[in-house]
């Protein structure tokens, strides 16, 4: 099998930040293409794909929070959004919407590009469909079965569609059941990389995945809310 760079999409309005992200992402070895607007964006991902899109918030036409839902409702693929805002607000909304991560400008290339490493080392790996493994962890919880190796999640047997950084929140749990995790512990374990002392996107990580597995999110079963401290997973829980 023939490897090929990462390929990564930039939409974002500014010649200037396109062109010198274009300009440092390729010297760090990546693909890279630049569009300015979610037409251009659509044009493109119709005859190429994207590995990671790198998308602005404020966008003329339709803007990154728009463009990150429609993409999230189309396809798995990763999202780092980028905003000149970075209120509180912002990032929870942007990851809400389904991104992955999220980085108020101006920022710092280096750090950009070490986000999107930490973004990319979490998805599966584009490799052809192995033959079945019965080593492979599987991990069963009420009606859910999760399969490691095929990076995939099953209600009563129907596939689930989670993105990879809530895939990958719930196998940390599934690991450390019945266990306190803190914020700060999940974000270690998760991002490896350095945040604000006041990051909320943890909290927003949980509800997304709680949307996809609780029977009642006012009322969660598997993940249980200690309130000042943390979280804990509970895979015994009975609907």
């Amino acid at each position: 099998m023939t490897d090929h760079p990462t390929r990564l999409l930039v939409v974002d309005d500014d010649q200037h930040i396109r062109a010198l992200l274009t300009r440092y992402l390729t010297q760090e070895g990546f693909a890279v293409a630049g569009v300015e607007d979610g037409a251009a964006m659509d044009e493109w991902l119709a005859g190429n794909q994207a590995d990671l899109v790198i998308l602005d918030l404020m966008l003329p036409g339709e803007d990154g929070l728009s463009l990150a839902r429609r993409l999230r409702r189309e396809s798995s693929v990763p999202i780092v959004m980028l905003s000149a805002r970075g209120e509180d607000i912002d990032r929870i909304v942007g990851l809400e919407v389904g991104a992955d991560d999220y980085l108020a400008k101006p920022f710092n290339p280096r750090e950009l590009l070490a986000r999107i490493r930490a973004v990319l080392r979490r998805q599966p790996a584009a490799d052809p469909p192995a033959r079945e493994d019965p080593e492979a962890p599987v991990e069963v919880f009420g009606p859910f079965r999760l399969d490691a190796k095929r990076r995939e999640l099953t209600r009563d047997g129907e596939p689930l569609a989670l993105t990879s950084s809530e895939f990958d929140l719930l196998q940390v749990f599934l690991a450390r059941p019945n266990r306190l995790l803190n914020r700060d512990s999940l974000l270690d374990l998760l991002k490896g990389y350095e945040r604000s002392p006041f990051d909320r996107s943890m909290d927003v990580q949980v509800a997304r995945l709680r949307s996809k597995i609780e029977p009642d999110t006012k009322h969660p079963i598997y993940i249980r809310t200690v309130w000042g401290k943390g979280y804990i997973f509970t895979p015994q829980a009975e609907p």
